[in-house]
């Protein structure tokens, strides 16, 4: 296959095949009215002849073509163009017809297992739409377009799949995980540009399956988990903060009570423990004196 000089489809020479049809049936209806004529046995044996040959000559060229079919032909390994009507078609006899289909195709890959950006390994399997937008590259350019779609697939998905990480739990990098959209784009340019050589067009794709392996999906599971406490107890810390803080103010402003260090630092800390606990706290009334 030469990659700077791809086949190019273009029209064919096929031609819509009921006047040829109309041809055999006359020829048909000749033949009979040869046979019941009369006429002398050797004209008579040579005129059949002929027109059995002619009416073969017609019937081995018919071929039918459906909705989005085409029909590759060629001469003796030549390419000769590609027929795109539909229904019934006729051609030279001695042209070769290979129908292939042009229609959406739908493949969900196998599940492949890669190793992300940062090692880990991950469980893989993509879906795609595709279909054939050139006969002649997808005929002439590759051996068998259907295997060298699935072949890419797994090939694609491995590079995709090795570019990001599965996970980020700080939020701040792409990953297969939370941004599908892009990987998804990503998977498809890698994809069609894989896939052009074939004269294929891939209309949609994405991941149906993408999880960590089983050998380390407990750990990591444990790990999102507690990356999850920490988060949730980075978030309770800081409103607590800012709650004692708004508190003191409040307190220094209207005058309400004035503490001095070691008073506020205890404040501080029993604000901290009843905000920052997880079990409900028991008030206690301190009925003494607030004055040393």
């Amino acid at each position: 296959m030469d990659l700077n000089n791809p086949s190019r489809e273009n029209p064919g020479a096929g031609a819509n095949g009921f006047p040829a049809l109309a041809l055999v049936l006359f020829g048909v209806l000749l033949l009979v009215a040869i046979v019941t004529s009369g006429l002398d046995a050797a004209l008579l044996s040579l005129s059949a002849v002929g027109l059995v040959f002619a009416i073969i000559f017609l019937l081995v060229g018919f071929y039918k073509l459906s909705p989005n079919e085409a029909g590759v032909l060629t001469l003796f390994g030549d390419y000769q163009g590609t027929d795109r009507g539909t229904g019934l078609r006729w051609t030279w006899p001695w042209i070769g017809v290979t129908k292939i289909s042009c229609r959406a195709h739908n493949l969900i890959s196998e599940q492949v297992k890669v190793n992300d950006q940062r090692g880990n390994p991950v469980e893989i399997a993509a879906q795609l739409v595709w279909r054939v937008t050139d006969t002649a590259q997808a005929s002439f350019d590759v051996d068998n377009y259907m295997e060298f779609v699935t072949a890419q697939v797994e090939v694609a998905v491995r590079t995709i799949g090795a570019r990001y990480p599965y996970d980020d739990f700080e939020h701040k990098e792409v990953t297969l995980r939370g941004d599908h959209e892009q990987i998804a784009g990503e998977l498809r340019a890698e994809l069609q540009d894989r896939l052009k050589v074939a004269g294929i067009t891939v209309d949609e794709c994405g991941f149906t399956h993408l999880a960590y392996a089983p050998e380390i999906a407990g750990a990591m599971l444990r790990r999102q988990q507690a990356a999850a406490v920490v988060a949730a107890r980075e978030t309770l810390v800081m409103g607590a903060v800012s709650m004692v803080e708004m508190a003191l103010e409040q307190l220094g402003e209207k005058n309400v009570v004035k503490l001095d260090d070691d008073r506020r630092a205890a404040m501080v800390s029993n604000l901290m423990v009843v905000l920052c606990g997880e079990r409900d706290t028991q008030p206690i009334v301190n009925t003494g004196s607030m004055t040393p």
